[in-house]
């Protein structure tokens, strides 16, 4: 193996890495994908986006079921959750696409190298080595550059470990049965979603927040949405609540909060800990070498390049990008086309869509309001209710809103922030409308279709300045 020399190692299969070594090989690249997993696809796939999502969708499904007397849908009786039949759903769709992946690897001729891999050093002579374990035996492979895509961990809180009561986005995904209690320690997409999911097949949840409001990343009137949202659905929610004990009782686990100064106890079936990522850098060989680190994160340039320039970093390991998929695998297409001198162009963290999948949606782009306020920047602000959509009200799902932020005096758009039905879809129009560098003005006169949710994307932008058509 060693005696092959690749034009481009990548270090890790999910979206950054698969992504890069798709893209390499359409560019021609001789392309080594090196998986430590007997699977492709990384935490995303196996215990992350997709399967989360497969849950939330059949959520919504069971939602709409116990509404369908609202519908004019009579004599379906009481719907009840087949939960193994649930999992094995939701399994299948994972395994559909991991077997996706192993057949985009042979269509665009990448090896793919089995075994945890790490850096030995700096590159020799143009080469970089990288050492590969697997079961015990050591091998290497050397390639002119190499990928770093090593992806990320769940945060736990010191002492803790994942056990059958105590969770991460790994165990409650594979929990036995539904859980009658539920308390959700993190509100940030991982947290919010869970609580969702579980709220609707009927788990109380209880969600605590250290800071002052849930979804920490986003505006703060989508917080404060979302925030009143959740209590409507009965999904109690404690902010600016500090976690100070977490501890196994004889039939669940208690979690001591500290709110306002005053201590309670929380008792439920499970908690889940949805504290962050971490990324996965402490045994890559970075000491070996002059990649320079951040809180663990990995320090690039524009083009995610290290300060080994033979050496990229990409995915939930990079410093000052988020810890998205979508943005990870525009890391690793950026990253290729650099080095296969292909025109590219740097990603602009304010260009990075945030989406979170609970009910309602979230979908959000650039800056908020605070953010936008707190650089001295003369705005104009516009937001559009979904109670005045008509395809809103045709689908059932008129809460939420759309809130455009924009430059005052040339009406340029520089955020996007929206809570309700498919908002993760919605917030597309408004990424692109901010790459091309399109106005207020663009987006007011651009024609969307009626009766649409995209609809109100029209009318948002017309709020700007006052002259929303529906409301």
């Amino acid at each position: 193996m060693a005696d092959k020399i690749y034009d481009v190692a990548i270090v890790g299969s999910g979206p950054a890495g698969y992504t890069a070594a798709i893209r390499a090989g359409q560019f021609g690249l001789k392309t080594a994908l090196i998986e430590k997993d007997s699977v492709l696809g990384g935490t995303c796939l196996h215990v992350g986006c997709i399967p989360t999502k497969a849950l939330l969708f059949n959520a919504e499904i069971y939602d709409h079921l116990k509404d369908a007397a609202e519908f004019g849908i009579v004599g379906l009786g009481t719907p009840k959750l087949n939960w193994p039949k649930i999992q094995d759903r939701k399994d299948k769709i994972v395994t559909k696409h991991t077997k996706g992946l192993d057949f985009l690897m042979r269509k665009n001729k990448v090896e793919v190298i089995r075994g945890y891999g790490k850096l030995t050093g700096p590159a020799k002579n143009g080469v970089v080595t990288v050492e590969i374990e697997n079961n015990g035996t050591k091998s290497q492979v050397q390639a002119k550059n190499v990928l770093l895509a090593s992806g990320s961990e769940a945060r736990m809180i010191s002492g803790l470990k994942p056990d059958d009561r105590i969770l991460t986005n790994i165990e409650i995904l594979g929990i036995k049965e539904i859980p009658k209690s539920l308390i959700v320690v993190g509100s940030g997409a991982v947290g919010v979603e869970f609580a969702s999911i579980y709220n609707s097949f009927g788990t109380k949840v209880t969600v605590v927040e250290m800071l002052p409001r849930i979804v920490p990343v986003e505006d703060e009137e989508v917080s404060k949405e979302l925030a009143r949202n959740y209590r409507k659905r009965g999904i109690e929610v404690l902010t600016s609540a500090a976690v100070t004990k977490v501890e196994k009782t004889k039939t669940g686990v208690a979690v001591d909060v500290e709110v306002d100064g005053k201590s309670q106890r929380l008792e439920a079936d499970k908690v889940l800990i949805a504290i962050g990522r971490r990324p996965r850098t402490e045994n890559l060989g970075l000491e070996k070498t002059k990649i320079q680190t951040e809180r663990g994160f990995i320090l690039v340039n524009e083009w995610l390049q290290t300060d080994e320039p033979n050496i990229y970093a990409i995915g939930d390991i990079v410093f000052g990008y988020p810890q998205l998929a979508h943005s990870g695998s525009m890391e690793g297409m950026v990253a290729v086309a650099k080095i296969a001198g292909k025109p590219a162009k740097p990603l602009n963290p304010l260009r990075i869509p945030n989406c979170t999948y609970c009910h309602p949606e979230i979908g959000s782009v650039g800056l908020t309001e605070a953010k936008a306020r707190e650089k001295g920047l003369d705005i104009k602000v516009g937001k559009f209710p979904f109670t005045a959509n008509s395809r809103a009200s045709i689908v059932g799902a008129h809460e939420g809103f759309i809130k455009v932020v924009s430059d005052a005096k040339y009406g340029e758009i520089l955020g996007v922030h929206i809570i309700g039905p498919n908002a993760t879809e919605l917030i597309a129009e408004s990424v692109a409308a901010m790459e091309l560098e399109a106005t207020v003005e663009d987006l007011m006169y651009t024609i969307h279709s009626h009766p649409t949710l995209s609809e109100g994307m029209r009318d948002a932008f017309e709020s700007v300045y006052g002259l929303a058509i529906d409301m």
